[in-house]
């Protein structure tokens, strides 16, 4: 009887336990120059401006923080920032991808 009790108090434990935390993700700086297709043609020239939706002077994200850069892909994602171009590439990105992009250009002079 108490081996039962012990049993069904293990099942209770592990049924109240909090999920784990999901794994984090690791950005690989390698598998961003792959991925930076979408991003390179805007951020890849020094002063460049766009003319959609309106003149804008495309920010330069060489060396910036790889929080940073997940952060603001993130609020492009959410709709916190609202940039077409950029909300429709964020949108296409998985978590992974923006890790791997944030690694490639922190490390990217």
């Amino acid at each position: 009887m108490t081996a039962s009790l012990s049993v069904q108090a293990q099942g209770a434990a592990k049924a109240s336990a909090p999920p784990a935390a999901p794994a984090a993700i690791v950005g690989n700086a390698d598998a961003g120059a792959k991925k930076n297709s979408m991003c390179i043609g805007c951020h890849g020239i020094a002063d460049y401006k766009t003319a959609f939706p309106t003149v804008y002077r495309v920010p330069k994200i060489n060396s910036q923080s790889e929080k940073y850069i997940v952060s603001a892909l993130n609020a492009y994602k959410s709709g916190e920032r609202n940039h077409p171009s950029m909300v429709g590439i964020s949108r296409s990105l998985s978590d992974q991808d923006m890790a791997d992009l944030a690694a490639y250009y922190a490390n990217k002079k």
